[in-house]
């Protein structure tokens, strides 16, 4: 698991009455409208930063809109907030406002709060923010994705991230995709589908073909089930039947699930094929119910 940071400060978070958030919502709102440069001094932040405390969501809003007005300087104590303070909406709002900001200054934190905290908005607002930073972001969410000790909810969210960031810098991706490491390769390549589906990257295209033969077994595992997905049978058909005879039984598993993702019976025949060799009594059925499957859309 990844090296948390240490907490920004000490200091006792400041607080505000009702009565304090709704006048000081009202000056922000006023300042933002009339465009106003907003005050960017520790204590100015830090009340902005209580405001998101408040039960009202209207008000939360308009802090959380202050405080991206604000920018980097608000930073330390927004990270200080969704990392440290006992208040679980502070956490959520703190988390969501560092997606305005996109600061890169942020990424140890957020990926401290995605690690640490129980809260599936908070680790759902802390992705959504390294994910907006953008390629600086890649490193850490492909350490989530490869850390067994992770659960599937932060895996989950990581990989969402990482394909989002994938379209918006995709050569961040296509280099981890090269990755001399092979679990950040099975990463990287698991999130190449949007790029090839949505962008027509052909780069992203020729890695994931290339990933079909890799030396290791999860990726070419992973490319297989990818080549599935993007529902182009042309393309894909004659990539993935040579992978029904792989040495891993994975990659034919596979295989045989990708090819019946596809609906195409032409590849009845190959599957057909590797059902008289197979000596895998785990793939045998999996091959046979590809087979049946496709003969229904014969």
């Amino acid at each position: 698991m990844t090296n948390a940071p240490s907490s920004l400060t000490s200091a006792e978070p400041v607080t505000l009455s009702e009565d304090e958030a709704e006048h000081l919502a009202e000056e922000l709102k006023q300042q933002l409208r009339q465009g106003q440069r907003l005050a960017g001094d520790t204590q100015a932040i830090e009340r902005m930063v209580a405001g998101l405390g408040d039960k009202r969501g209207l008000l939360r809003l308009t802090f959380a809109e202050s405080l991206g007005s604000v920018g980097s300087a608000a930073v330390p104590a927004l990270c200080q907030a969704m990392c440290d303070h006992e208040n679980v909406t502070v956490r959520r709002a703190a988390a969501k406002t560092l997606t305005l900001i996109a600061d890169k200054q942020a990424l140890p934190h957020l990926l401290k709060a995605l690690l640490n905290d129980d809260d599936p908005v908070v680790q759902g607002s802390a992705v959504g923010a390294m994910a907006v930073i953008g390629s600086e972001a890649v490193e850490g969410l492909l350490k989530i994705l490869v850390d067994s000790n992770n659960t599937p909810m932060q895996t989950g969210l990581a990989s969402w991230g990482l394909a989002f960031v994938g379209a918006r810098a995709p050569e961040a991706l296509r280099e981890a995709a090269r990755s001399p490491e092979a679990r950040i390769r099975t990463a990287a390549i698991a999130a190449l589908g949007d790029q090839i589906q949505n962008s027509g990257d052909d780069d992203a295209r020729e890695l994931l073909t290339n990933a079909l033969q890799d030396d290791d077994e999860d990726v070419r595992a992973e490319a297989t089930t990818l080549l599935g997905k993007l529902n182009d049978s042309q393309w894909a058909l004659p990539l993935l039947q040579p992978n029904l005879n792989d040495e891993s039984a994975l990659v034919r598993k596979n295989a045989a699930l990708s090819l019946m993702k596809l609906e195409d019976p032409v590849a009845i025949k190959a599957l057909s094929e590797r059902m008289t060799i197979e000596s895998d009594d785990t793939i045998k059925p999996i091959l046979q119910l590809a087979i049946n499957q496709l003969h229904k859309r014969s």
